[in-house]
């Protein structure tokens, strides 16, 4: 599967009793899928994946599924404690037509994830897991930041595609994709402009999900249309890093990273993709202009405020953010004027 270029970590909307909100859910995927952002990460950290429990969980994925256009690569968060559990949600992402799953390492057993633990934990669901594996290294939720001589060993899995590294190190980076280089390489289908082809672009529109009512419909409008299948090519791809911090964009991509999956995307999506296309076009002094930007926004909405700050975020700019679950609390009176101003500049 090709993992390239800038994915929204999207938020999971809640009601003010805390229930899923899936109505919000699907009106944000329509908007993420009529933007230039090659897909979504669902119940990745930003979608407080850990704050929903199995059922909610499938739900979720399969509503933002059928709501997300097919050629949106859609990635699932589905990381839990153990090796069955997470296959379980590996095994409905893949159900709901998902073309890969993002895997944190395990938590509440830190003192015991050994290098040799957290080895097995990845090669033992990568083996049984139908959807290609991308590796999820974030350190600041996870006690655990995954050596680099690690992930070399992992990224030699069939399964295994590919790694989001949320450390917010480009030294780290650096390092992932100069240790990986000599990892497999995997022949994938794209489009004949060399874009990915996702598993829902070449299902008949008979055999897709329709469970779920789209927001067009209820409103009279006219829902997302399934493409016919594309023409395709090939594509070799080698082990794949992005970036999970927005504020290293430009550096991670000129290190070599195919891309980044950010919790800023999911409120600035647009502001977010334009570091993405002026990098492509060779306009370094445009995306240097549009990396800055992101830079402040970043730190104090994503790293500091956390959900609360990006689902504040989201709602100043047109998307439904609501409130995160508890234990989080929402951000007060000075912090929305503090996004408010970070956002002025930025607003899409």
């Amino acid at each position: 599967m090709l993992i390239e270029g800038v994915f929204a970590a999207v938020t999971t909307p809640f009601y003010a009793d805390e229930r899923v909100y899936f109505r919000k859910l699907e009106a944000n995927i329509v908007r993420y899928s009529r933007s230039l952002l090659a897909g979504m990460v669902v119940l990745g950290s930003t979608g407080e994946a850990i704050a929903l429990d199995d059922a909610e969980t499938c739900d979720v994925l399969r509503v933002a599924a059928d709501a997300a256009a097919p050629e949106k690569v859609l990635i699932a968060g589905v990381g839990r404690e153990s090796v069955s559990s997470t296959c379980k949600l590996a095994d409905a992402a893949a159900r709901y037509q998902y073309d890969a799953v993002l895997v944190r390492t395990p938590v509440y057993y830190a003192s015991q994830m050994s290098p040799q633990a957290v080895l097995n934990y990845f090669r033992s669901v990568a083996d049984r897991s139908p959807l290609p594996v991308l590796l999820y290294n974030i350190p600041r939720c996870v006690p655990y930041d995954i050596p680099v001589e690690l992930v070399a060993e992992m990224a030699q899995h069939p399964n295994i595609i590919g790694i989001k590294d949320s450390s917010g190190s480009i030294d780290k980076i650096r390092a992932l994709i100069s240790a990986t280089r000599t990892a497999p390489r995997r022949t994938v289908p794209v489009t004949p402009i060399f874009e990915a082809v996702t598993t829902r672009m070449l299902t008949p529109a008979a055999e897709q999900s329709s469970t779920f009512v789209s927001v067009g419909s209820l409103s009279g409008g006219t829902a997302l249309a399934t493409a016919a299948p594309p023409k395709t090519r090939t594509k070799e791809v080698g082990f794949q890093v992005l970036t999970g911090s927005a504020s290293s964009v430009l550096d991670s991509l000129e290190a070599g990273a195919s891309g980044a999956i950010l919790g800023l995307a999911a409120c600035v999506p647009q502001a977010c993709q334009e570091v993405y296309f002026a990098w492509k076009d060779h306009d370094l002094k445009l995306a240097k202009e549009k990396q800055l930007r992101l830079v402040g926004a970043n730190q104090r909405i994503v790293t500091e405020l956390g959900i609360s700050g990006v689902k504040y975020a989201c709602d100043f700019n047109g998307y439904y953010g609501g409130h995160a679950r508890l234990p989080l609390l929402p951000v007060t009176s000075k912090e929305k004027i503090e996004i408010e101003e970070l956002l002025a500049t930025i607003r899409n």
